[in-house]
Formats: structure tokens, sequence, C-alpha cells
């Protein structure tokens, strides 16, 4: 029998190679690393229990493969796996995810289709590229060049066949769908919406600043249907005082409120050549610019309205109607008694009068939310729509205001209204005789009709002077553009 010995020396490395040279029967442990430090039992230890968690790996997958079959759908076994690619890997750069590489098992694999002669096989056995579960193949793979937004799924790498008819359902959908999304893009990158406005007006309101036209911009006040207002600070504008608080009037160049008002800008005269010539987003340009000679030209008669500070393009600088950024309430918000209701009234008379035969101007949208109460006095805003009686339809409009003023203060209480009638005489001084509607107005567009041709020519005589004195417009030629 062989000597006893401790079991510090049974565990050394010296008597285990003793033992490999007299030829033990051990098996021999399998070479894992050959550059490796083996002189550490705790070495050893971890080799031999990677190899055996190697071997486990091996058959896991093997079962799984086996449990799999040709289903498409398949069931993983990756959280029983014993070895994870990080910890069998030499470097960081090697870290990557045994799924990602070309032996993935469950890597999709896209369908077959035809060669590019178009068939395959000879005589009864040719499929040719016209084959349904060919072509349905093909269509399943084209899918992979919809844009980039559509979302097809991972059905590609299924053996997944689309008929012709789907397929091309698909395609349509995608391409309206694509113009649809570009549609939306331009018109937020051109168009001033709901307080909000574009790059190219930002761009415009940032120039007035940087002028010193305006020391800052504070916020929108309100919305409307063709317009969006802000508060500013007024600045100084070649040695023109601009006034402490402003307004800047955008109007809004989505163009779909202004499709229905051609009527108040084609016929008028002043601007009736330039109309014809522009192409629509530059008639908002229009709108900005009659807007500025109506509000210069009432403001030369001494009517109380806003006074232009200055136009560049699409966005008219006005003066700022209220006090400390809070503005004058609306004639139908105001709060007012009885006496000063009365007085209002009255004004409102005279300035409609005013506004007629001094003027020589219609409103054409005068009503109690375009009327302003404002150190006890009224003050008319918004008019860019408003016109010459010598338009075809301006004894109409001047009817329409009437009936507005009319209705409002008769039932605000004020004895003393007149009816739409008498009112609508005494502003244009004509003398037309009738109680009801339908007949006064057929009484208006007759004496329009009569007198459009004698009134225009004669008009234009008088009143060619209404650009003087009008206030500066900005030079737009360094960014104009086609819009």
């Amino acid at each position: 029998s062989s000597a006893p010995c401790s079991l510090a020396d049974v565990m050394s490395e010296q008597l285990a190679r003793q033992l490999h040279e007299e030829g033990s029967p051990f098996p021999e442990i399998p070479d894992c690393a050959p550059e490796a430090d083996t002189s550490s039992d705790l070495i050893l230890a971890q080799m031999l229990q990677m190899e055996f968690d190697r071997e486990f790996d091996t058959q896991l997958r093997r079962e799984e493969k086996k449990f799999n079959g040709d289903s498409k759908v398949s069931i993983s076994f990756e959280n029983y796996r014993m070895v994870h690619p990080y910890e069998d890997s030499d470097s960081s750069e090697d870290e990557v995810d045994w799924q990602d590489t070309r032996h993935d098992p469950y890597k999709a694999v896209k369908p077959t289709t035809t060669p590019k002669k178009g068939f395959v096989g000879k005589g009864k056995n040719i499929t040719t590229k016209h084959d349904e579960d060919v072509c349905g193949r093909k269509n399943t793979a084209r899918m992979d060049n919809f844009a980039p937004e559509v979302q097809v799924g991972d059905g590609i790498g299924m053996d997944l066949k689309l008929s012709n008819h789907v397929y091309n359902a698909l395609k349509r959908h995608c391409d309206t769908e694509q113009r649809r999304s570009a549609r939306l893009h331009e018109k937020k990158e051109h168009s001033t919406a709901e307080q909000a406005v574009d790059p190219r007006t930002r761009l415009l309101m940032y120039k007035m600043v940087n002028a010193g036209i305006l020391e800052n911009i504070n916020g929108c006040i309100s919305t409307g249907k063709e317009s969006v207002v802000f508060h500013a600070n007024g600045g100084s504008f070649e040695e023109k005082i601009v006034p402490e608080e402003c307004v800047l009037k955008v109007f809004k160049t989505t163009l779909n409120e202004f499709k229905n008002r051609d009527k108040y800008i084609k016929d008028d005269y002043r601007f009736k050549d330039r109309f014809s010539k522009l192409n629509p987003r530059k008639i908002i340009r229009l709108w900005a610019e009659k807007e500025m000679h109506n509000l210069t030209r009432i403001k030369k008669a001494g009517i109380p309205c806003p006074e232009v500070v200055i136009l560049k393009k699409h966005i008219l600088a006005m003066s700022f109607i209220g006090k400390d950024h809070v503005p004058a309430p609306k004639l139908k918000d105001a709060i007012l008694s009885s006496e000063d209701m009365k007085k209002a009234y009255y004004q409102v008379l005279n300035m409609m009068q005013r506004l007629y035969q001094d003027c020589n101007l219609v409103h054409a949208d005068l009503s109690e939310y375009n009327m302003l109460w404002h150190d006890g006095q009224v003050w008319f805003i918004d008019v860019s729509q408003s016109i010459e009686p010598t338009h075809p339809h301006g004894l109409e409009f001047l009817f329409r205001d009437c009936r507005n003023v009319a209705t409002f203060f008769q039932k605000a209480g004020v004895a003393e209204a007149l009816s739409v009638f008498e009112l609508f005489n005494t502003v244009s001084g004509l003398q037309i005789n009738s109680d009801n509607e339908a007949d006064f107005l057929a009484q208006i567009e007759a004496l329009e009709k009569r007198n459009e041709d004698h009134v225009q020519k004669s008009s234009r005589k008088i009143f060619m002077d209404t650009s003087e004195g009008s206030p500066p417009q900005l030079n737009t030629d360094d960014d104009d553009d086609d819009d």
C-alpha cells in the first residue's frame, strides 16, 4: 500500500504533474484557453464550468430547434442559457448579441422571387413571374420600398403572399399619405395659424425689432378669421416717434378666409388693376395695404381710429387702443350706463356720416364687434374691407352696416335710435322712401346700376390723392419672394 500523504500534497501542482507523467488514468482537461494562467485552482475550476455550460447551451439549442420545427411562431430558450455573449468575449468590441450575427437561427428570410429571366424550370414544370405564389412573395418583398414612416410590420420574415389587388391598394394609400403629409408640412411652414406665425412672418417681426421700430413684441391680444393681433412696445423710425404701445396686425396667409372676400377688393378701382395680376398669396399683402390706406384717410378726417406706424408685406403696425397692455373693450362687451350708451350712439351716427361724406368710404363690416370704447369715445377698427360708395355694391354694404348699428342700439335701450331706413338716409344723404326691406334694397340696387358709371368717373378725379400722406412702407426688396 502507498504511504499516506497530507491533503496539501494531494492538491499541489507538483503531484499533478507527476501523476500526468506516470500515465494517470484521470481524463485530460480540455485546453480551453492555451494562453490562460493555469497556476490557480480557481481559474481551472472556472474553465471547467465554462465548458460544462457550453455543452449545456448546445444541448439547449438542439432542443429549441426540435421544439419549434417549421412553425412560423418560435419559442426562445434564451433565458435558460448559461453562457452569454459578453462573458464569452475577449474584448468589449466583440460584445454583440448572438442573434445579430449571421448564425442567428431566427433571422428573417426574405421571400424568394423569380430570377431576372422571369421564369424557372422547363416544360410542364415551368414557373413564370406571373405565378400566383411567386407574384405574392414578390409583392411582399416590395413592401420594403415603402416610405420609412409606413409601418409594414414583420410579415416580411414569413412566407406571406400579397395579391396584386391588396398590394396596389396599400401602395396607393402609402402615396396618398405621403402627399398629404407633404401638404400639411408646407401649409405649416407657409401659413399663419391660430395664435402662431410661420417662419417668414416671424422673421419680418424680428426685423422690425432689429430696425428699432419696435422695442419688443409681447404676445397675442386676439385672433380673428383673417388676422392675428400682437401687442408690442414702440421705438422710433426715421426720426418719427412711434407710439409707446403698438399692435401688429398679422394677416393670415392661409387664404381660406379670403376666398369669399374678393368682392371687397376686386371691384375697388384703387386696387382693381393690381388685383388681377397678383397670385393669391400676394393678394393678402394687398389687404394689408388697403387697410393702411383706409386708416390713413379716416385719421386725416379726424375720426377716432388706430394710427398707422408702418406696413411690411402682410404685417401692419398701428397704435394701440387701450392702456398698460389692456386693450379697450369692444362696444359689445363694454358696460355702459344708459347716458353713455346714448352718447355712444350719437358718436357712431356722426362718425358714419363723416366716414361716408368726408372720407368717401363705407366701412362694410361695421358692428358692435368692430367698434371699441376707450376714454369715453367710440373708435373704429378693422377697415381692411372698407370700400368707396362707387363700388358696385357699396350702398348695399352701407345698408348692412346701418342694420347692424340700428339693431344693436335699439336692443341696448337707446330710445332715440333711428330705424335702419332712417339711418341709411341720414348717413348717405339719399331720400329712399320705403318701410319694406326688400323694396328698399331693390331701390338701392337700381340706384347703384344707374349711377355706377357716372359716379365712378367723377370720384376718380376727386379722390385720386388717397395715397398722399400715407405712412412709410418698409423696403422689402432684399427679402421679397415669389410665394
